[in-house]
């Protein structure tokens, strides 16, 4: 798969990196692998000089980066959501290595629909808010002995299984129907599903019992196309509109 297709479809999310510095760091081991869309969530210092001095020849990569002030604005159009995590989760996710994301990203980039790969703080990482958004979770083996990764080495480990990948297998076809659903159009799915579980007593939000986080899980990990999301906000909406009638 030509990498400029992959250029144009991925983008690297950094969550509120406390260091400029990280951020040209970053933008450095995107460029060296081909990749330049980067996307900024809650920066403490941005823009800054350090991170211009950091990034060297990738100072495009940062003078171009797009800032956010929510997450769900950085991923909204994506396909595809891959989150960063070292640890376990109390709910376990779907979990792959930098080789399987790579094949996974190039399997949604050959439709060709975005994909947006997560990057928490230089301390804890991504919140598990912030991790249920996403549908997969990357974890990057690491010696036990000193497991500890900088955010600049983390991106670059899995842009170069990207752009590996993208040299040695040959781009999936592109045969499914319809276009995967974004994760905005799941958003608004999760959304209208948590108002028809409250409004028919399914849903305790008093005593939620991780019933909506299971629930995302199994969306998410369904990977429901377009027409599918619309399917299923039609039966919510009649759910709806048959629990009014009954009220009435």
């Amino acid at each position: 798969m030509d990498i400029e297709q992959i250029n144009a479809n991925v983008s690297v999310v950094l969550v509120e990196t406390s260091h400029p510095g990280n951020i040209g760091a970053a933008a450095r081991a995107m460029k060296n692998m081909g990749l330049s869309k980067l996307k900024l969530v809650r920066p403490e210092e941005f823009p800054h000089e350090k991170a211009i001095f950091r990034a060297a020849s990738a100072a495009d990569v940062v003078e171009s980066a797009e800032t956010y002030d929510r997450l769900e604005d950085a991923i909204g159009e994506a396909a595809l959501v891959i989150g960063t995590s070292a640890r376990g989760r109390r709910i376990p996710w779907p979990v792959v290595d930098p080789k399987q994301a790579a094949q996974e990203v190039l399997n949604v980039v050959a439709k060709p629909q975005p994909v947006a790969i997560l990057f928490g703080r230089e301390s804890k990482g991504l919140t598990n808010e912030e991790l249920q958004q996403c549908h997969l979770h990357l974890h990057i083996p690491t010696s036990e002995v000193y497991s500890s990764l900088n955010l600049a080495m983390a991106v670059q480990v899995v842009a170069y299984e990207l752009r590996l990948l993208s040299h040695e297998a040959v781009a999936p076809t592109a045969d499914w129907d319809q276009p995967i659903a974004t994760q905005s159009e799941l958003d608004h799915l999760f959304t209208h599903l948590e108002q028809t579980l409250t409004d028919v007593g399914f849903h305790d939000p008093a005593n939620p019992r991780q019933l909506l986080t299971r629930l995302r899980r199994l969306f998410l990990r369904a990977r429901p196309d377009q027409m599918e999301v619309n399917i299923l906000r039609g039966f919510l909406k009649a759910v709806n509109q048959s629990a009014r009638n009954e009220g009435d």
